[in-house]
Parts: C-alpha cells; sequence; structure tokens
C-alpha cells in the first residue's frame, strides 16, 4: 500500500474581490487537482469548478492507467466548460488552466494544461516538472528574450493553451516514482508569479506539517503583494508499505 499525505490550502489574495481558483484533494483515490480560471465577472471561478467536476468524475469511472486517464479527464473537462460557455453569453471566453496528480502505488502521473505547475522538492532541489503553456515560455523565450524582459513584457500574462478555450486541446503528460519524503507541489501561478524559486525551496525545507508548509507558501505570496489568487496542494510520499507485514 502507497502512502500519500496531502494537504491543499486556496486564498483570495491582496488585490483580487474573489477567488477564481479551484483545487480538489483525496489521497484515497491518488488524485489532486489545481484550476486557475480566467474570464469576466464570475466566469473565471465557474470553469475551474467545471474543469475539476469533470476530471473528478471522469477519472472516478475511468479504467486507463494514470496518463492516459488524465488525458481523457482533461478532454471531458475542455469539453465540459466549452459546452458551459456556448450557453451563457456570460461565460463567453471564460477558460482555466489545470494541473494535476494521480498517484498509483510508487508511481506519480502529472497532467498540466496552462501555466499552473507542478514541483518536486527532495530535500535540498526544487524542480519545475511541467512546461507552462504560455507566451513567455512558448515565445519570448524562443526568440531569446532576456528574463527581466520578460517579467515585465505586456504578453506576459497571456496563455497559448487553456481549458475551454479550443476544441484542439495539447496535454502535456509526465510520470516518475519518488523517493521516500519527496514533497510534490502543486500550485497556481498566483505563488510562482510573485515568490522567487529559491524562496519556495526555503519554504519547503523547513521543519513543519505540510499544513505549516503550505500555509508558509500563501503567506510568502501575501508579502510579496499577491495580486492573484493563490493555491497550493503538497503531497509526501512516505514509501511504500506492507499491508501484511511479516514477523
Amino acid at each position: 500500500m502507497s502512502m500519500w499525505e496531502a494537504y491543499g490550502i486556496s486564498d483570495q489574495g491582496c488585490v483580487r474581490q474573489n477567488n477564481e481558483d479551484s483545487y480538489f484533494v483525496d489521497p484515497g483515490a491518488g488524485l489532486f487537482v489545481v484550476a486557475d480560471g480566467m474570464g469576466g465577472a464570475q466566469a473565471g471561478e465557474t470553469a475551474s469548478r467545471l474543469a475539476i467536476e469533470a476530471v473528478v468524475e471522469t477519472m472516478r469511472g475511468s479504467r486507463e492507467p494514470g496518463q492516459a486517464a488524465l488525458k481523457q479527464a482533461f478532454e471531458a473537462a475542455n469539453r465540459k466548460v466549452m459546452e458551459a460557455a456556448s450557453q451563457d453569453a456570460k461565460l463567453d471566453g471564460m477558460g482555466t488552466t489545470l494541473v494535476a496528480a494521480l498517484a498509483a502505488g510508487d508511481e506519480l502521473a502529472l497532467s498540466s494544461v496552462g501555466d499552473s505547475r507542478a514541483y518536486i522538492y527532495d530535500g535540498s532541489n526544487l524542480l519545475v516538472v511541467t512546461e507552462d503553456q504560455s507566451w513567455v515560455n512558448e515565445v519570448g523565450r524562443k526568440l531569446g528574450m532576456d528574463e527581466a524582459s520578460l517579467r515585465t513584457h505586456p504578453m506576459r500574462h497571456m496563455l497559448t493553451m487553456a481549458i475551454g478555450l479550443s476544441p484542439q486541446l495539447r496535454v502535456h503528460g509526465y510520470s516518475f516514482r519518488p523517493q521516500a519524503e519527496t514533497l510534490v507541489l502543486l500550485s497556481s501561478d498566483g505563488l510562482h508569479g510573485v515568490v522567487p524559486h529559491d524562496r519556495i525551496a526555503a519554504i519547503l525545507g523547513t521543519e513543519g506539517t505540510l499544513e505549516e508548509k503550505a500555509k508558509a507558501l500563501v503567506q510568502a505570496a501575501k508579502s510579496a503583494g499577491a495580486p492573484d489568487n493563490v493555491t497550493v496542494i503538497l503531497l509526501r510520499f512516505d514509501g511504500l508499505r506492507e499491508s501484511n507485514p511479516s514477523h
């Protein structure tokens, strides 16, 4: 039996009037999801909520293995958000990022669309696993622009892919086998957009529970002004344990 511990938290931040992020944590099913919605009025929070509902529903009925199941679930989320937008003019143009982790035994499958991220922390190194589907990453960097320019570029918040915007969905998939005590972080860009990489690593490296670390990450974003909603899920793999240990 695998042992995954998890804690999730979402905060409105310091500027936004509402929280357009949604998240889902179910250690029993091994499913963890973060969505960062966008669109006018209530559209962003509707998109993120619908996307997570579709992922959870699809995963419950799926017989596919990890990566294939997540891709199927993301495609279902895309259809659900597009359908809702087509039926209500107020929701037109809504979309959401999506990053999900599916734990099965000692393997973790990850999928992402947009710029919400998954990180792995092994006790000393913090690695970004996912690749942002953003103008900055897919266009600006390929043009050779330096990081300082990209941080202030008018296109810096533009996504090149999101759930709900097009039937042609590009889902990035990853899988790995974590070592015992590995931490996995799923976050909306309300965290990594304002908190530097080394600060995130430093917080994950402190003593404390997953709840304490997650709350410290949110607090770091708020101390930096938190112009966006901040959502964090932390997972810890405690290694495989025998269900019937022999004595």
